[in-house]
């Protein structure tokens, strides 16, 4: 289905009991992403939210596809799998032997379909330049800053338009963007995107690059932008392809380089000069729950600010999740499926990348297995598959288990896992906002094969010890003190391991601590042992499995343990402790300075509590924040926070 714009869409959001207005007045300062934030981890993901009362001419919209309902919508489907299933038959279509001539001329049709999605430039102005805003400026849009600690506003819903200077290509992509003032951003593209490579041919030039940013329009062209698509596939092809009509683009006014969507609600229009001094831009509350430290990128010149009649702006929040990122993650794991399957991993059945694991972190990939290593195969194939090569923890599952039953895969998982052998660890390249990594974009990486083995993979010198039912957690505390906590609940579950919250006090100490707590022969039958935080509750899971998963650099923190067999003195029994913990200059010679989890300050929180009645939200809920304040920063530090 296409959106005619974006207003289309709320009213489609509106009509199926999916949106809110708010007409109280929001300050765009903290309040508004404040407010997103209670919504977004409601059930489902909440409602969306049109703010009506901003104190700017536009509104503004979010958690607009924030819940799997809203993505659906987004997209024009009842199922987010029915794009993959498409997908997977327009694969086969294409690469099935053509025989005769009618076996081509029932092609015919579907080139014709192919065509029609490709996008079109038409002349004239589109709706999105009804309006050419005199002197532009970006303070008259009201930009949001999302949390105390982000270096200013930041546009968080850009599509940004840059093209190659030496072929033309278009590249359509989605890169945060603070404003410095009326006519100045930062454009914060990572080494590894795209437009980071076509500024480094503008700047291999010599010249100026124009760029051109749009905010608003069809949902879809917001998903594209976000979407793992190959370099040379244009993204509004496979806009076109999800909204199954083509995208009519018109050339913009002061950059007449580039094109957008004549139903765009905002066209920015500008300029980076690759010889021009970086700016210092960030720090920025990510998508990873944590602040994206700042750094230096390029400088963004607004040279014309268009839009269409009566526009909204469109925004989002991302910080600790669920937040609305992780449905638009949902709809890229699903749809993506079927092409990793057809080009690159044919044994893959499913994949799954749960909210936890904020999209890099943690990927679960269901392969039929059919011979020994083949989870070795598919975990180099994927590590190499486009953005898949920033994953961080990849578990490999087989069709004996059904990968979205978390408990089931994990019972799986462990029955059949031997920790020495069957965790496969490697390096390369990583999310630049990955700060576990001891340098920047580049770190450790983990395969945890829970596959049932083949003989030939399995090595008879390790025995496998019965799952205790519980473990006496005062007597290790006894003996170990710095351990704080120990969430020993899977152990019911015939789960081999165990969440432990440490107060780390030295050097080395988690790895003397690995060591010290397999000793014990309370731990006979443990598989693995994830170290966190002291600061952590242990007995939240989901909120362990983030704070674990992003304070891991596999590779340099996992510490394996054998010993002799307890019940056959010539077999092993192997272990592993994964550290998880923050990691700092003076235990853990770590070189880099390590962020803040993201939360709201305490006015912002007061003042919405305040308000919450007037909202028509229902239900009074607290602010998700007061659970980290209270967890990482403490009374005192709470205080110290807010200077």
């Amino acid at each position: 289905m296409a959106f005619k714009n974006l207003e289309h869409f709320i009213n489609t959001l509106e009509q199926a009991g999916e949106l809110v207005r708010i007409k109280t007045y929001v300050n765009p300062h903290l309040e508004i992403a404040e407010i997103t934030d209670r919504v977004s981890k409601m059930p489902g993901g909440g409602k969306a939210l049109l703010f009506e009362n901003t104190g700017y001419d536009f509104p503004v919209l979010m958690n607009s596809m924030g819940s799997y309902k809203r993505m659906c919508l987004a997209l024009g489907v009842q199922e987010l799998d029915d794009v993959a299933h498409e997908i997977e038959g327009l694969f086969k279509m294409i690469s099935k032997p053509k025989e005769g001539i009618l076996d081509k001329l029932a092609m015919l049709p579907k080139l014709s379909q192919f065509a029609s999605w490709m996008p079109k430039v038409i002349s004239g102005r589109g709706a999105c330049q009804d309006v050419v805003m005199q002197n532009p400026s970006l303070e008259k849009i009201p930009v949001i800053q999302c949390w105390p600690k982000d270096g200013g506003p930041f546009i968080t819903l850009p599509v940004i338009h840059t093209k190659d200077p030496n072929n033309g290509t278009r590249n359509v992509g989605m890169y945060r963007m603070q404003v410095f003032g009326p006519n100045l951003t930062g454009m914060h593209w990572h080494k590894h995107k795209v437009s980071a490579k076509h500024y480094n041919e503008y700047k291999a030039l010599g010249k100026r690059m124009p760029v051109a940013v749009i905010l608003g329009g069809d949902p879809v062209y917001t998903y594209s932008a976000t979407a793992p698509l190959p370099e040379n596939v244009d993204e509004y092809m496979l806009a076109g392809f999800l909204r199954k009509k083509k995208v009519e683009l018109v050339k913009c006014i002061t950059q007449p380089e580039l094109e957008v969507p004549a139903d765009a609600d905002f066209v920015i229009e500008g300029y980076v000069d690759p010889n021009e001094e970086l700016i210092w831009e960030g720090p920025f509350g990510d998508h990873t729950g944590y602040y994206s430290l700042a750094d230096w990128y390029p400088r963004f010149h607004v040279t014309a600010i268009t839009h269409k009649r009566n526009p909204v702006y469109p925004a989002t929040i991302v910080g600790v999740p669920p937040q609305e990122d992780a449905w638009i993650g949902k709809a890229t794991e699903r749809i993506f499926l079927a092409p990793i399957k057809m080009t690159l991993v044919p044994e893959i059945v499913d994949m799954e990348m749960p909210v936890e694991g904020v999209f890099h972190n943690l990927v679960i990939s269901q392969i039929k297995k059919d011979y020994a290593g083949q989870a070795q195969k598919v975990m180099n194939a994927m590590w190499g598959a486009g953005q898949m090569m920033f994953n961080k923890i990849l578990v490999v599952a087989d069709t004996e288990t059904k990968i979205t039953d978390y408990k089931a895969l994990t019972q799986h998982v462990f029955k059949h896992l031997n920790p020495a052998t069957d965790i496969y660890f490697s390096q390369g390249p990583m999310d630049v906002l990955d700060h576990s990594c001891s340098k920047m974009g580049f770190g450790g990486k983990m395969c945890i094969d829970g596959t049932t083995k083949y003989d030939e993979e399995i090595d008879e010198q390790y025995a496998f010890a019965k799952t205790p039912t519980s473990i006496d957690e005062q007597a290790i505390k006894a003996v170990l003190p710095e351990i704080t906590a120990i969430n020993q609940t899977l152990l019911k579950h015939d789960i081999p391991c165990l969440v432990v919250a440490v107060k780390k006090n030295r050097a080395q100490h988690i790895k003397q601590l690995n060591e010290q707590l397999f000793a014990l022969p309370v731990m006979q039958g443990i598989k693995m042992v994830l170290f966190v935080e002291h600061t952590v509750d242990v007995n939240d899971l989901p909120s362990s499995l983030w704070r674990f998963c992003n304070n891991l650099d596999p590779k340099r923190d996992h510490y394996i343990y054998t010993q002799t067999s307890s019940s056959d003195a010539s077999k092993l029994t192997a272990a592993i402790g994964l550290d998880g913990t923050l990691k700092t200059k003076e235990w853990d010679n770590f070189q880099r300075d390590w962020p803040n989890i993201v939360v709201s300050d305490i006015p912002t929180i007061e003042k919405v509590d305040l308000l919450w009645e007037q909202l028509g939200l229902g239900e009074f809920v607290p602010s998700p924040s007061l659970k980290y304040r209270e967890q990482i920063y403490g009374e005192e530090a709470i205080v110290s926070f807010e200077k």
